[in-house]
């Protein structure tokens, strides 16, 4: 049986509390709902019990509170668990408002990963493009297939060079900072030689 050490109240949030178990911060919970149950520091629980009335009671502000924050753009399945459980909510919570985002489609690696994919490689390379994706909770799958129809590597690397290249001479220091410019972008040794070689073809017409 473990010990509710302490219950205070959330600094960003005045009508909830943060529940500390064995001097441990374990959830956060509605004012309200902690009331209603009689939770005190120094009360023996069942950390079981707590997830109970957390996922009973909070559920539904669980799923407002993560559809708010997909309002301004998508996210991963890891992301929104991670934003939830800096919210204070049990796993218990997580997976049933997770079970509901993807049972609404407002959760959708493959989707993610596709969009992002179609966005940044219009200035990045599939390197770094794969990086931030995991970086983002994306799965490796999800991200092999977004990265297997990307298009247009060759004609972004050199973009990225042209602009890279904009008031510089084309000394030989100033082309191994661009070469090693574009590899920080993500992008392959060999579709960076190209770009590199089309900017020498373009320079010589």
């Amino acid at each position: 049986m473990s010990e509710i050490t302490a219950i205070t109240p959330q600094v960003k949030d005045k009508g909830r509390c943060n529940i500390y178990v064995d001097g441990s911060f374990y959830c956060g919970l509605k004012l309200e709902t902690a009331v209603r149950y009689r939770l005190r520091a120094g009360q023996h629980v069942e950390p079981a019990f707590l997830d109970e009335i957390q996922l009973e009671n909070e559920k539904a502000q669980a799923l407002d509170k993560a559809l708010t924050h997909l309002s301004a753009s998508m996210k991963t399945e890891r992301a929104m668990r991670d934003y939830l459980r800096k919210k204070g909510y049990v796993d218990a919570v997580c997976d049933y408002v997770l079970e509901k985002l993807r049972e609404y489609r407002f959760v959708d690696d493959a989707q993610y990963c596709e969009q992002y994919v179609e966005s940044a490689s219009r200035s990045k390379g599939p390197r770094l493009i794969a990086q931030e994706l995991r970086k983002k909770g994306a799965s490796e799958e999800g991200i092999a297939a977004a990265l297997a129809n990307i298009e247009g590597e060759e004609e972004a690397a050199r973009r990225v060079l042209e602009k890279y290249m904009r008031g510089r001479q084309p000394t030989r220091e100033v082309l191994a900072k661009a070469y090693r410019h574009l590899l920080s972008k993500g992008f392959g040794h060999d579709v960076a030689k190209d770009a590199l070689a089309s900017l020498r073809g373009d320079e010589e017409d």
